[in-house]
């Protein structure tokens, strides 16, 4: 495969993913991509902005990013951005953007910051990015702020499972490097997931505000907490920076003249900072397609033939067919018996816990209600039998009624003969 079958690579997993997306499958299949995970204020918005070279993302305290974001970077010669949702539009006001993921984000999981596992698929293009395609998940918390779900910890771990425990999934783990490593959220998860540190590509944010004298030397030399793909530390604009709207460009030159600077990251400023990152990415991002590629692409196959099968059955089908009519109803007849089977033995997936249902309640009724009722009957003794008297009557017609002490016919006849012998 040569290098530019090689460029090619990230745009055709970019189609997939939209395909996937557009028909909710994103999850199922494991599709080569990177995911990136990170505590709550760790820093992944400011990476992400600083590839793009644009503000486009939420900010605000709390958790901003409530659905996986599939932000898809394509190296362009014009600047724009759409989204799969919105078909044909192009954003050149990346403030619009913003807005457009918020409005978005609100349509699907309500304003009370609860949160979807729906992705939103965002394309940018523009001539300063490299091919790139990153999932950019909920920042992980630990407390409820404001009507936030109490278990809102649990739902945004689960969410992440989804993404980060798949074999091709790559782990852009954010830590900042101004609390305990140990402690990062983003590599806890990572070492759960990915113990051998095969898939986990570190960053570290916020190198600047680290306290005097102290420094992210050895885990960027990948001593201390070792991963085989290793640690690209990263310098963003501050939250002065960003409300004093300090542009990207100058951010980016601020954060090469920081590596270039420090004493502890001079001897490895060249594999610091931003741009760096963004190359690493897009090469471990383009190899690890190449590599998964072979497996997706049986897997994908075996999952066209046996729908192609499907669809055969049914093109031989024609609708007005009774064969068709009669098979279906049998199907669902079938079906029917089944569930109702199940309902009574109490073996189906739906079980009610909040009444009896079911067999249990045909249960109750006979072993509760029905003993209870008999018992409540009044009867007149003498009546009754009057009564049974005509039932039994009354069942045999014209038929002679047996009952005690009476002779059929035939019996007579014979007394009779024998008394006559004696």
């Amino acid at each position: 495969m040569g290098n530019r079958g090689m460029e090619d690579l990230i745009p055709l997993v970019n189609r997939l993913q939209d395909a996937f997306s557009a028909i909710g499958q994103n999850a199922d299949l494991d599709l080569p991509q990177i995911a990136v995970v990170g505590g709550q204020s760790a820093g992944k918005s400011s990476v992400l902005e600083n590839f793009v070279g644009r503000d486009f993302l939420p900010r605000g305290s709390g958790i901003v990013t409530r659905r996986p974001l599939v932000l898809q970077l394509v190296n362009a010669t014009t600047e724009y951005a759409e989204f799969l949702h919105c078909k044909g539009k192009k954003f050149t006001d990346f403030e619009e953007v913003r807005l457009e993921i918020e409005a978005e984000t609100d349509r699907v999981t309500g304003t009370n910051k609860g949160i979807s596992p729906v992705p939103i698929n965002l394309r940018v293009y523009s001539p300063h990015v490299l091919n790139l395609t990153l999932v950019d998940l909920p920042g992980m918390t630990k407390v409820p702020v404001g009507d936030q779900p109490p278990d809102i910890e649990f739902q945004i771990r689960d969410m992440l499972m989804q993404f980060v425990t798949k074999e091709n999934c790559l782990i852009l783990a954010v830590s900042p490097a101004n609390s305990d490593l140990a402690n990062s959220d983003a590599l806890k998860v990572a070492k759960e997931v990915d113990p051998q540190g095969q898939r986990t590509i570190g960053v570290i944010t916020k190198l600047d505000l680290m306290d005097e004298g102290t420094d992210a030397r050895d885990v960027l030399e990948n001593k201390l907490l070792p991963l085989r793909r290793g640690y690209i530390g990263v310098v963003n604009r501050s939250q002065k920076d960003i409300d004093g709207k300090k542009d990207i460009t100058a951010a980016l030159a601020a954060e090469r003249k920081f590596f270039l600077s420090h004493p502890s990251y001079r001897h490895l400023a060249d594999r610091m900072g931003t741009p760096y990152l963004q190359k690493v990415l897009n090469q471990q991002l383009t190899n690890h397609i190449r590599d998964t590629l072979p497996g997706l692409r049986n897997k994908l196959q075996s999952q066209l033939l046996s729908i192609e099968k499907e669809v055969e059955e049914y093109k031989n089908f024609r609708p007005d067919d009774p064969a068709r009519k009669t098979k279906a109803l049998l199907q669902m007849v079938q079906q029917f018996a089944v569930d109702f089977e199940k309902r009574i033995e109490g073996s189906g997936d739906q079980i009610d816990t909040y009444e009896l249902s079911g067999g249990a309640r045909i249960n109750r009724i006979f072993h509760e209600r029905f003993p209870f009722e008999l018992v409540k009957m009044e009867f007149d003794e003498k009546e009754l039998r009057k009564e049974i008297s005509y039932a039994i009557k009354n069942i045999h017609g014209i038929r002679h009624v047996l009952g005690p002490g009476r002779e059929t016919e035939p019996q007579k006849a014979e007394s009779l003969v024998q008394r006559h012998r004696e």
